[in-house]
């Protein structure tokens, strides 16, 4: 399991219960054109497949009850493997697929595309998303994204920063802790985010290394860790995290600490990483598997994403009242291209560690 994932916990989910829907797809209006009789397609089929949507992750619970809701004779059954090891699943049951959909961050997808595993399907809103979102013929695209951002205790940081400059000021001395960018993926994706503000782009990541050099220097980071410290940032260890906006948000809606947090995605630019998701090659289930796959793209599909803290892929959806403030525009974000993220993760590493001495 993805370090991340394990800290998106039930509570979420209690919070984000999706909006009810008072009658089922035969009763209702349709989503999009042709859901009615993709329905009754996948009702032949009766169930749907789908791999790695553990149910306390980026509201994944709420999801199934309102698919279960509005399509009350497909049934629906998941796993939780984590990104890798679910190509690993599908690669080995190439022969005699077992799933019939995909989850994984978008680094696993394109791994999934290389092994010829995963099936072209163009869903729901697919032209909106922009190019590096998604694989030109459907075989993944991203559903939702996670926002680097700073996760503040306000309670030991009497001025919050607000961008990636102000980090830099001697009052943070001995106050931030980030993710290795070697080992784990929210600290490469921090580091995009770090060049993208200094500068740099996809192809040019020098400034943002010389920054990580610049703020190491500066005598303000307290730790570099290879595993989320969530729980110590909890217990009021760490001043200052550079991590997903959704962790902030959880700690500061769901488990309690209100006011003693602030959630900041810095000013000059951040990064968002993309979560896709797949039509398995021949999977048992496929139009049932297609149901379930434009369901999650439907602006309902991707309220409900929301709701469980996770930005929704679709541009201009409206986001539930209930979390609109939650997660505020924020047009300095830009989108990860996972694909030159793998190609300049060596130079990455490699300059990381020339920069700040690897710690």
């Amino acid at each position: 399991m993805d370090p991340t994932r394990r800290m998106i916990l039930a509570g979420a989910v209690a919070l984000a219960a999706a909006p009810t829907l008072a009658q089922t797809v035969l009763d209702s209006p349709e989503l999009y054109p042709g859901e009615k009789a993709l329905y009754e397609a996948a009702k032949k089929e009766g169930m749907v497949v789908s791999f790695d949507t553990g149910p306390t992750w980026a509201n994944w619970a709420a999801q199934f009850a309102a698919f279960k809701k509005r399509y009350p004779d497909v049934e629906l059954v998941y796993n939780d493997l984590g990104s890798a090891a679910t190509v690993v699943a599908l690669d080995k049951a190439r022969n005699r697929p077992q799933a019939d959909t995909a989850y994984y961050f978008a680094a696993s997808a394109v791994d999934a595309v290389k092994k010829g595993v995963v099936a072209p399907f163009k869903p729901v809103n697919f032209d909106k998303l922009p190019e590096v979102f998604k694989e030109p013929e459907g075989r993944w695209f991203t559903i939702h994204t996670l926002t680097i951002a700073f996760v503040v205790n306000t309670k030991l940081v009497k001025n919050v920063p607000q961008s990636w400059e102000d980090l830099l000021e001697p009052e943070y001395k001995n106050s931030i802790v980030f993710l290795d960018p070697r080992s784990t993926g929210v600290g490469q994706v921090m580091s995009f985010a770090a060049n993208f503000a200094a500068g740099g782009d996809m192809d040019n990541v020098k400034p943002g290394l010389d920054y990580l050099g610049k703020l190491h220097r500066s005598g303000n980071i307290l730790r570099v860790l290879g595993t989320t410290p969530y729980a110590q940032f909890v217990k009021g260890e760490i001043p200052i995290w550079i991590s997903y906006e959704n962790d902030g948000l959880k700690a500061k809606h769901i488990d309690g600490l209100g006011d003693a947090v602030s959630v900041v995605i810095p000013k000059e630019a951040s990064a968002a990483a993309p979560y896709g998701i797949s039509l398995v090659e021949k999977g048992p289930n496929p139009n049932a598997g297609k149901l379930w796959l434009n369901f999650i793209m439907t602006e309902f599909g991707q309220g409900i994403f929301a709701q469980g803290f996770v930005r929704p892929s679709v541009p201009g959806v409206k986001l539930p009242d209930a979390v609109a403030d939650k997660l505020p525009p924020a047009p300095q974000v830009r989108p990860l291209d996972v694909i030159k993220a793998a190609a300049r993760k060596a130079e990455i590493d490699a300059g990381w560690v020339a920069a700040t001495g690897g710690r």
